[in-house]
């Protein structure tokens, strides 16, 4: 008897904490559960955030480049992918300057973003670096979702609860609610039944009263397990749209292709010995001019290689035109020294012409005065 009290007295102290406490821890669970939700999917939603500006960056690559040129996989991955990490954050950067604090944004100390995205470069620098070419294809699948679920700024809120545990708990959230609603109801129904066994049926009016509370309190258990399917029907549609695992699929499958696309594109995975490592401390201006200098001494490489090429052919023309240039002097020539020959044999053909000679004239005659001496 003593123990059939003891489990009746705590179920009852239940049922009135439940009573009082079950609606309002109900709607801040929900809250937080949705705040939980928000935070896990925008930390998630980041990866994609820099699979989708390298992905950018290889398809700039790929339209820019020549078939013909011979290329490394590991140097062109790290060039592109430190390539968008600088511009990312320095774009970002130069955007601020008006601000007073433009180091940092708020979502970069809060989701630790510059932190995950260096995280990235070097831990998928450190996956590619051995491969090698000609034997069996690599599982950039599984290396991408390495790089992925290995992240510890990108895997975890605030970079200190862990997103998949997290998630799980929040995907059992509308089950918990219907069963809290349930549970609201049972306990308000125990609660109110033991009224019942003091009704007294000759006094109407008391019966009535007695019914009216019992009623009430029956009213206020179903509508615990209403609002509980309430909250169960929008943490599921919230759920649904704010899906992580879908964002993560979706960030697995856009870096797997990009790697893909890449290692099809290139020729060997060589690492040069005087290659730098990746270092996300360094000034971003100076590592985008040095990129831009490289680019700008590739492409020179590239006019001079193709300029050795074509030599050949310039010099056949050279040649060609030189030869037609000789041939035209020799036939100028040629014609000159043929009108000599031909005036020269007229010269000696022709009779010599008689030459007409005037007979002088005579003297003018002097004029006399009328002495007869010369005027």
């Amino acid at each position: 008897m003593d123990h059939v009290g003891l489990v009746e007295a705590v179920v009852s102290n239940v049922a009135g904490i439940a009573k009082v406490l079950l609606l309002p821890t109900l709607i801040v669970i929900f809250m937080g559960g949705f705040a939980l939700r928000i935070l896990v999917y925008y930390t998630v939603k980041r990866n994609e955030w820099f699979a989708r500006e390298f992905e950018k960056r290889m398809n700039k690559f790929i339209e820019s480049d020549h078939p013909e040129n011979k290329i490394s996989f590991y140097v062109t991955v790290k060039k592109l992918m430190e390539k968008t990490y600088y511009e990312l954050f320095e774009v970002r950067a130069i955007m601020r300057r008006r601000k007073l604090d433009y180091v940092m944004a708020p979502a970069d100390r809060l989701f630790l973003l510059q932190a995950g995205s260096a995280f990235l470069v070097k831990d998928t620098l450190r996956q590619i670096r051995f491969l090698r070419y000609g034997g069996e294809r690599p599982r950039f699948v599984e290396i991408s979702k390495t790089v992925f679920q290995n992240n510890p700024c990108f895997n975890r809120v605030f970079g200190i609860l862990p997103a998949a545990p997290v998630n799980d708990m929040l995907n059992v959230l509308p089950s918990i609610f219907i069963i809290g609603g349930i549970f609201g109801t049972f306990m308000g129904i125990m609660k109110a039944l033991p009224e019942l066994g003091g009704m007294d049926l000759a006094n109407a009016e008391a019966t009535k009263l007695t019914m009216g509370a019992f009623l009430t309190r029956l009213s206020f258990s179903m509508a615990t397990s209403i609002v509980g399917i309430f909250l169960s029907v929008v943490m599921t549609i919230i759920n649904t749209f704010l899906n992580p695992e879908r964002i993560f699929m979706e960030v697995v499958n856009r870096f797997e292709y990009s790697l893909e696309f890449l290692w099809q594109r290139c020729d060997s995975n060589m690492i040069p010995d005087n290659i730098a490592n990746f270092d996300e401390n360094r000034d971003a201006i100076e590592a985008l001019a040095e990129y831009s200098v490289d680019q700008e001494i590739a492409k020179h490489h590239e006019k001079v290689a193709k300029a050795g090429d074509t030599k050949p052919v310039s010099d056949a023309v050279h040649q060609t035109a030189q030869a037609m240039l000789m041939n035209r002097m020799a036939v100028q020539q040629q014609a000159q020294q043929q009108s000599q020959a031909i005036q020269q044999a007229q010269s000696r053909v022709a009779p010599p012409q008689a030459t007409f000679q005037q007979p002088p004239m005579p003297p003018a005659p002097k004029k006399t005065d009328g002495n007869g001496e010369a005027a």
